[in-house]
């Protein structure tokens, strides 16, 4: 059941939130909303991997 919540999340975020790597964000000089997105992309990918 999670992980097909996750799947979908997962979908959802791909289509929503931007891709800093598509962008060259550099880390050093991103803002805390752009890590936040990042953290949230990455706790919901290995959620739906797992």
């Amino acid at each position: 059941m999670k992980k097909e919540l996750f799947k979908i999340l997962a979908k959802i975020n791909k289509t929503v939130l931007p891709s800093y790597t598509k962008r060259n964000l550099d880390l050093s000089k991103a803002s805390k909303i752009q890590f936040a997105i990042i953290g949230w992309r990455v706790y919901v990918t290995k959620r739906a991997l797992d």
